[in-house]
């Protein structure tokens, strides 16, 4: 018995000739599907530059066109500490009064003081409990910035879990919270500025979103909800308003060091505020790590948020990332009840 072995390129050979066969055979089908494979290629090839591009090179709308040092307003909502409070900052340096707004109003009226003698700017707060804010709680919210030129509205208030945990594990009390502080501020502060917005034909309305919203979140799905939430609206809203000269953005957001991640420490993929809340402005209306897969109104715009998002839906295997964000989520729920586990133990 004669035994050949066959070299890569006898594989290769056949493979061609094999090809050669089959086109003579089928020119049309041959044709068709090599046209399909170039359009593929040529489609990833832009999608992939054009991410890349928005990330590194391309400039975002400026904030002059939103009213920036022409005396308008910027209010942001949670803004006593973090993403908000660094919202508020970046926003008066770039030529805004800000109205500040959150639960405690000690904290609010020194990042007040803070700013102004810090910018030329105007300085306003306004205390509201989101979670328990009830409709004359939400009046009483609007009265203060009814007559103000509110060229920016930044929807930063948001709460997720005490830690990862089942549906029929968690609090109810607490999936209550996280609906009204995540949905319904988002809705009614929204609901009670963009009025003004339209009539003056001007605004910029960023709603600061998580990738949990964009990957099913497993032991996180209430939050994940109203972060999924977040983004249908930005969508829904951004035709709506798109007429009236007004710029609606869903935020992506990865990790950022904050109370809400309860992460400390930065590194390449999680940054301060300071940094993350640069990117946001200097990239609006760019949809930059989003622009791969083309969502309506969404931005990711922190460069390595950017890139991980492009690859994840390049990657295009959900299934593969909500399971490995379970597997994520047990391993964080394990540490922390021994944590708890101990710290009782200890007192």
């Amino acid at each position: 018995m004669e035994i050949r072995l066959f070299s890569a390129m006898d594989y290769l050979d056949k493979f061609v000739d094999a090809s050669s066969q089959l086109v003579n055979a089928y020119p049309v089908a041959a044709s068709l599907i090599l046209g399909l494979g170039v359009i593929g290629i040529a489609r990833f090839c832009y999608r992939t530059l054009s991410v890349f591009l928005q990330i590194f090179v391309l400039p975002g709308h400026s904030l002059k066109r939103y009213g920036a040092k022409k005396g308008a307003w910027a209010l942001v909502t949670g803004a006593s500490d973090g993403i908000g409070k660094e919202f508020a900052f970046q926003l008066a340096k770039a030529g805004f009064n800000v109205f500040l707004v959150a639960r405690n109003k000690e904290t609010l009226d020194a990042a007040a003081a803070e700013i102004a003698s810090k910018y030329s700017v105007s300085t306003k707060t306004a205390s509201i409990d989101f979670a328990k804010a009830d409709d004359a709680a939400y009046e009483s919210l609007s009265s203060n910035f009814q007559s103000l030129n509110v060229g920016v509205l930044v929807n930063n208030v948001g709460k997720s879990h005490a830690m990862p945990a089942y549906l029929t594990d968690t609090p109810k009390d607490e999936i209550a919270d996280i609906v009204s502080i995540n949905v319904n501020a988002t809705l009614k502060v929204t609901y009670s500025v963009l009025p003004g917005m339209i009539q003056r034909r001007r605004g910029l309305i960023l709603n600061i979103g998580s990738f949990a919203g964009s990957v099913p979140s497993p032991m996180l799905a209430t939050y994940s909800g109203t972060k999924a939430f977040l983004s249908t609206f930005s969508s829904a809203l951004g035709e709506e308003v798109a007429q009236h000269g007004i710029t609606v953005e869903h935020v992506n957001t990865y990790f950022v060091v904050s109370k809400l991640s309860k992460i400390r420490k930065a590194s390449l993929m999680i940054p301060h505020p300071a940094p993350y809340v640069r990117s946001v402005l200097a990239k609006i209306g760019l949809p930059c790590g989003a622009a791969y897969s083309r969502r309506p109104n969404t931005s990711t715009p922190y460069w390595s948020h950017a890139i991980l998002d492009y690859a994840m839906t390049a990657i295009d295997i959900p299934t593969f990332f909500i399971s490995y964000t379970h597997g994520l989520h047990k391993s964080i729920r394990r540490r922390a009840l021994k944590k708890m586990e101990r710290e009782s133990k200890a007192q």
